[in-house]
This record gives structure tokens, C-alpha cells and sequence, in this order.
């Protein structure tokens, strides 16, 4: 995609008004051209296969397929199209699941037409692209991960890194469901590792493990 060609857009929310003041807004910047809407994740790959985009704005949270699995696929099938999140999550472990999935940029919904513009711009010429305040958090977390905090116990070195991410939600007592949804996964495979953590600490439950990540500084 060359940075000096028409950028066809498609945009993908939950939210009709909000989409529709998005739409509005790319309307206004020059080069932009808005070549299709979905308001869910499987309605998105759909339109992505039909109008052939260069970029997806593309909302986390959403019914049925969310915004990250969405992603995911749509890198998968079509490598060349640019996807950026526009949401309102900021939370770490939601920017680390996008780009995991292949998104190459996170804004928040705060950001305004300005931001919006030079994200595209950025994302046109190859760049990465994180919004007002994504950056620096995610410089923090690279720069002091749960395992180096966890100072340098065996028992936390036998975790797996998604394992240990569990348990730092353990820590801060999030139910099973409210860390299938923060990591974005199924509540089964939650359960998997809440068991394989309690198993390898070892815990005697969910409570005695969220103690020991609390203690170990995880939170």
C-alpha cells in the first residue's frame, strides 16, 4: 500500500452512531475512502473478502466474533490489509491480544480526526501505531513483565507465560469468565489453567494461588 495512494477503509463497530461519526470523519480526511461497515467480527471478514480494503478499524468488543478473533482471521486470509483497533479497552492484556492477532495499530476511541489520519498515514508506510497512553503502558510492561517481578522463584518459573498471566488475574480475584474475557479465551480453557496453576504452585484453590501472585508482587 503506498502512502501517497487512495486508502479504501472499511470500519467495523458494534455501535451505529459511533460508526457512523467515524464514517463522517474519514470522509473528511484526504485520501480516505470508506468502501464498507460491519458491526461484528463476522460480518467484518465478510465485507473485508468483498471490498478488498487496505485498512480495518476495527472495535475489540463486540456480540458474537469479537474484534481480536476477527483480526486474527482477517490477517490469516489477507496479510496485505492493515488492521487498527479503535476502542474503548485500554487494558494491557487487550493490546497485547490484538497484536498478537496481527493488528498493526491500537487507538482509543478518545482520539480525534487528527490522531485517526496520522494512524493511517503511519500504518501506509508499514509503521506500528499505538494512541496517547497505549505506548508508554506497553513500554512498562515490557520493561517489568510478571516474571521478572516474581523474583526469580522456581515455583513461578515452572508457569508458562499464559499460565502466569492467570495468576496475576488470580491475584487481582478475577472470576474464570472475567479472565476468559479479559484474555480472550474460552472459559474452558481457563479452567485448564487455573487447574495446571494450582497443580504447579502448588495451591490448595483459586484463593490460596491469588495469594501466593499477591505476595510474589504479581499484582
Amino acid at each position: 500500500m503506498s502512502t501517497g495512494a487512495l486508502q479504501r477503509i472499511v470500519v467495523v463497530d458494534d455501535h451505529p452512531l459511533y460508526r457512523d461519526g467515524i464514517v463522517g470523519a474519514l470522509a473528511a480526511i484526504d485520501g480516505c475512502e470508506v468502501v464498507g461497515t460491519a458491526s461484528d467480527g463476522e460480518e467484518a471478514i465478510s465485507v473485508v473478502e468483498s471490498a478488498a480494503p487496505d485498512v480495518v478499524l476495527m472495535d475489540v468488543a463486540m456480540p458474537g466474533l469479537n474484534g481480536v478473533e476477527a483480526t486474527r482471521r482477517i490477517v490469516a486470509a489477507h496479510p496485505d490489509v492493515a488492521v487498527v483497533m479503535l476502542t474503548m479497552l485500554e487494558t494491557d492484556d487487550s493490546v497485547v491480544a490484538a497484536v498478537k492477532a496481527g493488528a498493526r495499530g491500537y487507538l482509543l476511541k478518545g482520539a480525534d480526526r487528527a490522531e485517526i489520519a496520522s494512524a493511517l498515514r503511519a500504518v501506509a508506510a508499514g509503521q506500528a501505531v499505538f494512541g496517547s497512553g497505549v505506548a508508554d503502558r506497553m513500554l512498562g510492561r515490557l520493561a517489568d513483565p510478571p516474571r521478572a517481578r516474581a523474583n526469580g522463584s522456581t515455583v513461578f518459573s515452572q508457569l508458562t507465560d499464559r499460565e502466569l498471566e492467570v495468576l496475576t488475574l488470580l491475584g487481582q480475584g478475577l472470576s474464570n469468565g472475567a479472565i476468559a474475557r479479559r484474555l480472550f479465551l474460552s472459559d474452558k480453557t481457563v479452567r485448564n489453567h487455573v487447574s495446571n496453576v494450582l497443580m504447579k504452585l502448588p495451591a490448595t484453590d483459586r484463593a490460596d494461588a491469588g495469594e501466593q501472585a499477591r505476595a510474589a508482587g504479581l499484582t
